[in-house]
């Protein structure tokens, strides 16, 4: 368990093929708690199939963010970082310590061609732990207030609402980083 906020509880799951050991005891056939998850977009089939037991079949994306489940751009980090801006999240690597090895990262022949948004999210996940560290940065960064929309409908589905703050609602997150 990574965290407990205002009566939500961020879980790591380990991976979208393992939703549905997730799901079954905690949603509708279970304790029927308030769940919200994201996964990336190539974990969309398995986390869709993880849905079916308790939330339904043939679900399209639009069903699952209905039910606050949203899937990804392309991953986590990619949703971050477009939600906070290219230069906040430079900000970010800079923070972190390592905006000199982020511009040494730029100049490697393979990332030559590629946006400054792919070189950031690649940079991202080069070494171990970097991942969690920067999703974590990155979420203590953001500002509903200046997010695009879909964004913020993210958000706000992973955040549990006044009325249940004081329930146990749980919150899914394929990829192990806080939606917050």
């Amino acid at each position: 368990m990574m965290g407990v906020t205002s009566g939500m509880t961020i879980l790591p799951i380990g991976g979208a093929t393992n939703a549905g050991h997730y799901l079954r005891p905690l949603g509708p056939q279970g304790f029927d708690l308030r769940l919200a998850g994201l996964c990336d977009v190539g974990e969309e089939g398995a986390f869709r199939r993880g849905l079916e037991p308790g939330f339904g079949s043939d679900l399209t994306r639009a069903d699952m963010e209905s039910m606050g489940f949203f899937v990804c751009i392309e991953d986590l980090e990619d949703e971050l970082i477009r939600s906070i801006g290219v230069g906040m999240a430079q900000q970010v690597v800079n923070k972190e310590g390592e905006l000199h090895s982020f511009r040494v990262f730029q100049g490697q022949p393979a990332q030559r061609d590629r946006s400054i948004e792919q070189q950031l999210g690649r940079f991202m996940g080069t070494r171990a732990g970097r991942k969690a560290r920067y999703g974590n940065a990155l979420v203590a960064s953001l500002d509903l207030d200046l997010r695009p929309p879909t964004a913020r409908a993210r958000a706000r589905s992973c955040l549990a609402s006044p009325e249940t703050a004081e329930s146990s609602d749980a919150s899914l997150e394929a990829g192990g980083a806080p939606c917050e």
